[in-house]
């Protein structure tokens, strides 16, 4: 079976409720399982070569997620307009190679002794650039290869590729850190986005060439008038909003805690990086399961009650982590991914979902970089604040800082139209001046003429009051 799609749609329409036979996909799918197992070893392999190899201190190393993540600040909002003008795929493919070359020159410098701190922030910043590109045209790619009944099946695929690899990689990590030092176990990254690359490149789904006019065949509006398009399209969405404010909290306070967790496990915990690899990837099982019964989940509680439960279970989960002690290590820490991570793939397999489908294709980009911008653009913030206060109250006070913080991401969801979904809402085509203006009190979506162009999902049909609501 070809995968080269109708020229209209670059989707395949053989079998629309499987993704099976889907080798368009397959491939997309198979470039995601490569680069997130490598992936893995980095996360564990970068901060320890940071802590073991150069001696970091708990501010220096919440400078290195800060490197990471500050590219989301800095050009998430332009990736966004870029990403809208171009084709995806080329940009897929340049992220990954980009990535590659960054990672690789660590083992580089470190078989000739020349590694330093500055030399992690710079590769932290280059890889952080190419992954804001990589990470909003891939969201906004799936959407044109696969059809909107196969959204929630595809991004299931792709969070057990996810979960798979957090399963495995962190076991293969501490093994290769153990073996031949955390700086060379980096080279797996490394080659892992050579391989995501190549499998990209194999895709030969026609994708809709990027629209060369406005929606009202004027040319296209300046990068800032675009990016306030975006903003604007995001903050006014009845069911975005409170989706990018629940993730941003949490990714304010998690990484407050990651950027010291390794710090913690070692000088704390006392744990070896074999004993982090081998918990890491017991605690990852919940990533795997939620990816597994995600589906399940929301067709029996619906959409929107599925986003709000599980973010409530990450929410708390972060309560645990300052009790673990020497002797309750693995079981504190264990638990607590688990909660974590089966909370956060279900959450994110069904508000990715969403956003994906209630957005135009003309705003994909726009919408996936300014959520993007808000909720990842928070964990440069979190993680400096975290090594700051790590190394001035000290690493479990910080802990609790962190977890009683997270305790405030799921209310946005709960106190929102999200939570009365039943289903996906269809999307309205970009016809007729309107936007969404205000939610009256039985729940209904009031809509009122506007000057700019429509750009919002019609929502009426799926907001039933009293079907599957929370009560708070």
């Amino acid at each position: 079976m070809s995968d080269t799609a109708p020229a209209q749609s670059g989707k395949q329409h053989r079998n629309p409720r499987s993704l099976v036979h889907h080798r368009a996909f397959l491939k997309l799918w198979g470039a995601e399982t490569v680069s997130q197992l490598g992936t893995q070893v980095t996360l564990l392999a970068l901060p320890l070569t940071a802590v073991l190899v150069l001696h970091a201190t708990p501010f220096e190393v919440g400078l290195l997620g800060t490197a990471e993540f500050l590219p989301f600040l800095l050009v998430g909002l332009p990736a966004g307009v870029w990403v809208d003008r171009m084709r995806r795929r080329p940009i897929l493919i340049a992220g990954d190679l980009g990535r590659a070359v960054a990672l690789g020159t660590v083992p580089l410098a470190y078989s000739f002794g020349v590694l330093h701190i500055v030399q992690l922030y710079v590769v932290a910043f280059i890889s952080g650039i190419c992954t804001v590109f990589f990470d909003v045209a891939y969201q906004s790619y799936l959407p044109s290869l696969v059809d909107r009944d196969q959204l929630v099946d595809g991004n299931s695929k792709l969070e057990i590729s996810r979960s798979g690899a957090q399963l495995a990689g962190p076991g293969l990590a501490g093994a290769l850190i153990q073996l031949v030092k955390a700086p060379m176990a980096i080279l797996v990254d490394a080659v892992s986005y050579l391989g995501s690359a190549a499998f990209v490149f194999r895709i030969r789904s026609a994708e809709p060439p990027p629209p060369k006019h406005g929606p009202d065949g004027e040319p296209h509006p300046g990068m800032k008038q675009q990016i306030g398009e975006g903003l604007r399209y995001v903050f006014r969405h009845p069911l975005l909003r409170p989706i990018a404010y629940c993730t941003a909290t949490s990714n304010f306070f998690g990484p407050m805690a990651i950027a010291i967790l390794i710090l913690f496990a070692v000088r704390v915990l006392e744990l070896t990086p074999g004993a982090i690899g081998v918990i890491f990837a017991i605690g990852n099982v919940g990533f795997l399961l939620g990816a597994v019964v995600s589906d399940r989940v929301a067709k029996r509680l619906g959409v929107g009650p599925t986003i709000v439960l599980s973010a409530a279970m990450f929410s708390v989960s972060g309560l645990l982590l300052p009790l673990a002690t020497p002797s309750s290590a693995w079981t504190v820490i264990i638990v607590t991914m688990l909660i974590q991570g089966f909370g956060g793939v279900v959450y994110n397999i069904n508000q990715v979902s969403l956003r994906q489908a209630i957005t135009p294709e003309r705003m994909q980009g726009r919408m996936n970089a300014t959520i993007r911008f808000v909720i990842w653009g928070t964990i440069p913030i979190g993680s400096f604040i975290g090594g700051l206060l790590g190394g001035t109250i000290g690493l479990r006070p910080t802990l609790w800082v962190a977890g009683i913080g997270g305790l405030f991401a799921f209310l946005p969801p709960l106190f929102s139209p999200v939570r009365k979904l039943r289903e996906i809402p269809q999307m309205e085509q970009d016809e007729g001046p309107v936007i969404v203006r205000a939610e009256r009190a039985d729940g209904i979506l009031e809509r009122t003429p506007s000057a700019e162009p429509n750009l919002e999902p019609s929502l009426e049909p799926s907001l039933e009051p009293g079907d599957g609501s929370l009560e708070p």
